[in-house]
């Protein structure tokens, strides 16, 4: 089935229209003949939309209970089931009521359109979730509806709704847009001037950047190069000198005469390294560009005009704005300047050439000429230049009529300059055609190639090896500059996505620097989903450019991070050396990935332990509350009791006695919870000391029975005859056996009395205490006798008893095996940990 069509009312505040807008096209729609039907419409009490609604097929909504109160929704099953040609569905942005299929209308208007339903809908520009921050600092409200750019932009078609802040301060005056009892306020806060006129601003340029990519969008689409002056562009050459400043202040003069105009700033880093400007002039014009409104930039090439024009033509810029050059006269005879050579390769954009006081006064040191090693062009430049050399060498060497000796020399001087220019091919076939050469017109006999003297040979030997000793000189010198010319450019790029890294520059401003520096279309930073199935997934974690791949098979280069992340990007090949170099970048990103997940985990761990923090705080502050109330009215029952006794209406062994005893067990009871839980709270805050030290066990678990009263004599111990002190708190390993008996005594039958029992383990001690069903675990049994541990149902004071084990540093694992009852509880040993000395307390938390 193919995919509805997505048509979008966009507003820059509500009241313009945009809903009766929506009505209106549902109606022409009908007329011409198509199915329409009202999805949900908010006319929110306004008569006329009200009225344009009236005629058009509505599918009833549906009702759904929140906190009590009915709410209505629209019905998606009811719509597809009705399965109209255009369904009308208002407020794209809106929140759904809990307990309805998805959490966001448009995520039902995704729905809708995936089944063949073309939807028209309504936004305001204050939804979107780029601009929501905006919003919020011009009218001082913030939108918890938002909806992702995303979203919009997939639509088929948008069209804004506009009206003069003023016409609509007037609608808002007649009641139009809001009861009277709100006028006043929305005047004075929402609806002031100076907000719609913004809201109105943040429309016209939102709209006019989704216009501009659906050019751009058609001019990669037909292969269309040359710039279309729909939007002046203006972009600055930036070098890193003096001149920059005056250079960007002369194209915010140009963007400014020319409204909607928008300012670049592009700084090229050559590809030899050796050129790359002032870091600091270069932050500091980057700060006056982005202060007048503009974007900065950075690029990598190796032939600067070239990577301008490049840029250039990517962002569609029609002028562009170059400092005169620097160089000297002699200089730019010898070779055209950057702003020559742009000028000549420019076709329809505009270069303006600003001269500066640099260009003038020679204020700025010349820049050094980059090594562009043995290329081709050089070597069949060296070549022609030998050819034009010799000659004219030999004609003045025979008018001179010169030695042998010193036309050798005057040849090897040529050879040496062949050398440097084009490396050792060219200076040894220079050093052949030489030596011809002299052999012809110098040696004797002349014009012939015999040589009467054995020493003219030698010379002529000589001379061809240290012709080819210096053209290889030449040639490995110039494969060195290359090398490390390139490893200076990749060291640089590197460092520059480093730094932006600690400065805290996210995914996609990283990303955007790679694709600027690699001149491709769009890049993705995509990870693979970690569950298995019969295709792997991808998402995307962050993007830029235009129509970034989505999966790695879809884009023209790749460089994998590791098993799940990659870098895909789209656009120009790479060779080998940009391949290597865009794989490093890759890493580098991975690891700005990795940090800022981990970055957002700490920061969730913080806020869970915040809150955890925060709950301890308040079960301790509810602990110390309720203490007071219980205590008085276990006094009150008390006193109560006593009167009884004293021979109530009932006499001391009547059911009013009975029933005070019941109430006075039962407020100790709560009591008593209320003491553990003002001791969790205590201990989970971190204000619970504990003072650990050697500790006899059998003196701690006397102590724990004579607690327990007449019943804690029942259990019955099975101890070996000596045990090791154990590093405790006293009084709390005190406590918590004493809680663990009497958990064992109320789960035991009359019959069968719980057994308490002890094993001497390596640098440790177990305690079991289980009740008669059970009895002692047998020999070799597991400690927890192979019942499964259950913490699930822990009661308070098990679980008090827990977390006190645990911050004395043992272990108490709760086992359950059908309704029986059993608990290990595991502490060290003082063998096995250094004791303190007796006059020192080891204080813990």
């Amino acid at each position: 089935m193919a995919r509805g069509r997505l048509r979008i009312y966009l507003g820059a505040a509500p009241g313009v229209g945009k809903t009766y807008a929506m009505l209106q096209e549902g109606r022409r729609l009908r007329s011409l003949g198509a199915e329409v039907a009202i999805a949900l419409v908010e006319p929110h009490g306004r008569r006329p939309t009200a009225a344009l609604a009236e005629g058009l097929e509505t599918v009833p909504r549906r009702t759904l209970v929140h906190r009590g109160v009915p709410l209505t929704e629209m019905d998606l099953d009811a719509v597809l089931a009705r399965h109209p040609q255009v369904a009308l569905v208002d407020e794209l942005a809106h929140t759904n009521v809990p307990g309805s299929r998805h959490a966001k209308r448009w995520q039902d208007v995704e729905e809708l359109l995936a089944a063949g339903i073309d939807v028209v809908t309504t936004l305001n520009v204050q939804h979107l979730e780029s601009l929501n921050d905006v919003v919020r600092q011009i009218t001082g409200v913030t939108q918890h509806e938002t909806l992702p750019d995303e979203v919009a932009r997939r639509a088929d078609q948008i069209e804004l709704v506009d009206l003069l802040p003023e016409t609509l301060r007037r609608r808002l005056v007649h009641g139009d847009i809001y009861p009277a009892d709100r006028v006043e306020a929305a005047l004075t806060h929402y609806f002031r001037l100076g907000n719609l006129t913004a809201l109105r601003e943040l429309a016209l340029l939102w709209l006019a950047d989704r216009v501009e990519e659906g050019l751009q969008r058609y001019r990669a689409e037909h292969g269309i190069t040359a710039p279309w002056e729909t939007r002046e562009r203006i972009l600055v050459g930036l070098t890193g000198g003096p001149e920059g400043e005056t250079l960007i202040r002369r194209a915010a003069r140009i963007t400014a005469r020319t409204p909607g105009s928008e300012l670049l700033a592009l700084h090229v880093v050559p590809g030899d390294g050796l050129t790359h400007g002032d870091p600091t002039a270069l932050s500091a014009q980057r700060g006056l560009v982005e202060s007048l409104g503009g974007s900065y930039h950075q690029t990598t090439g190796e032939d600067i005009p070239q990577a301008l024009l490049r840029f250039a033509e990517a962002e569609n810029v029609t002028q562009i704005v170059l400092g005169a050059s620097r160089r000297g006269r002699l200089s730019l005879l010898l070779r055209a300047g950057v702003g020559q050579r742009t000028i000549h390769d420019s076709g329809l954009i505009d270069v303006h050439i600003v001269p500066h006081e640099a260009a003038a006064g020679g204020l700025a040191p010349r820049p050094p000429r980059p090594a562009h090693g043995t290329r081709p062009v050089r070597r069949w430049s060296a070549l022609a230049a030998a050819a034009l050399l010799l000659p004219a060498l030999t004609l003045l060497l025979t008018a001179a009529r010169a030695s042998l000796g010193g036309a050798l020399l005057m040849y090897l001087l040529a050879v040496v300059l062949t050398a440097l220019l084009g490396g050792r091919a060219p200076a040894l076939l220079a050093a052949v055609a030489a030596s011809l050469l002299a052999d012809y017109y110098v040696t004797l006999p002349t014009h012939s190639v015999d040589v009467e003297r054995a020493v003219d040979i030698v010379a002529l030997i000589a001379f061809l090896a240290a012709a080819w000793l210096v053209g290889t000189a030449a040639e490995a010198a110039a494969r060195h500059t290359r090398q490390a010319v390139r490893a200076t450019s990749e060291a640089r790029a590197l460092s520059r996505m480093a730094v932006a890294m600690m400065h805290g520059q996210d995914l996609p401003t990283l990303l955007e620097q790679v694709r600027e520096n690699f001149a491709l279309a769009a890049v993705s930073l995509l990870e693979r989903d970690s569950e298995p199935g019969p295709e792997p997934r991808w998402y995307i974690v962050a993007s830029t450019g235009d129509r970034p791949p989505e999966r790695p098979w879809d884009a023209d280069v790749e460089a994998p991070v590791d098993d799940r992340l990659t870098l895909a990007a789209r656009g120009r090949g790479l060779n080998g050396d940009d391949l290597r170099l865009l794989t490093a970048c890759a890493a580098q990103l991975g690891i700005a990935h990795t940090q800022g997940t981990l970055t957002r985990h700490a920061a969730e761990t913080d806020t869970l332990a915040a809150a955890e923090r925060t709950r301890a705080a308040l079960l301790l502050a509810a602990g110390h509350d309720l203490r007071a109330p219980l205590g008085a009215a276990e006094a009150a029952l008390g006193k109560l009791s006593d009167l009884v006794r004293e021979g109530g209406p009932d006499g001391p062994d009547g059911e009013a006695a009975h029933l005070l005893s019941c109430a006075s067990a039962a407020v100790r009871r709560a009591g008593a919870l209320v003491t553990d839980l003002d001791d969790l709270s205590r201990l989970h805050a971190g204000a619970l000391d504990l003072y650990l030290r050697p500790v006899d066990l059998d003196e701690a678990l006397t102590a724990a029975l004579d607690d327990l009263g007449p019943g804690g004599h029942g259990i019955v111990p099975r101890l070996p005859p000596q045990l090791p002190d154990v590093i405790a708190d006293a009084a709390l390993l005190t406590r918590v056996l004493t809680t663990l008996a009497a958990d064992a005594l109320r789960h035991s039958p009359p019959d069968a009395p719980p057994t308490l029992t002890a094993e001497t383990l390596p640098d440790r001690l177990t305690v079991r205490i289980a009740d008669g069903a059970i009895g002692a675990p047998a020999p070799g049994a597991p400690a927890n006798g192979g019942a499964v541990t259950d913490r699930a149902g822990d009661s308070l004071p098990l679980r008090l008893s827990r977390d006190l084990t645990e911050a004395m540093g043992g272990t108490l694992d709760h086992t359950t095996t059908g309704h029986v009852f059993a608990v290990t509880l595991t502490l060290p040993t003082s063998a096995g940990r250094l004791a303190p000395a007796p006059d020192h307390q080891s204080r813990g938390t």
